[in-house]
């Protein structure tokens, strides 16, 4: 630890040791994943059921849904011919509750 002249003591940090949590939130930066996560963490739901609660394209959905599983945030699963996607864990969905409940106040 170092001494600053304005606070005491400072940790030193390896700001790489920071990337994890970088790709994570560059992962929800898009409103829809947001969304998307949010719904998610109520229960699994299929495309068609995220695209009716978003009012918004399948495609566009489906897009979105891909970055968030490449994330590692969203799991699938089938189902007959459906494809049912879930939240990896809960974690994320108190990340974006939390986000969002911050913008709120700001």
């Amino acid at each position: 630890m170092r001494v600053e002249e304005h606070g005491g003591e400072i940790r030193a940090v390896d700001p790489a040791a920071y990337e994890p949590a970088s790709a994570l939130l560059k992962a929800l930066v898009a409103p829809m994943r947001l969304a998307l996560v949010d719904l998610l963490s109520e229960a699994p739901r299929c495309v068609h059921e995220l695209v009716g609660a978003l009012n918004a394209p399948q495609p566009l959905v489906s897009q979105h849904l891909k970055v968030l599983k490449s994330a590692g945030l969203v799991a699938t699963t089938r189902r007959g011919r459906e494809v049912v996607y879930r939240l990896a864990d809960d974690h994320v969905a108190h990340v974006v509750r939390d986000a969002v409940a911050h913008a709120g106040e700001v």
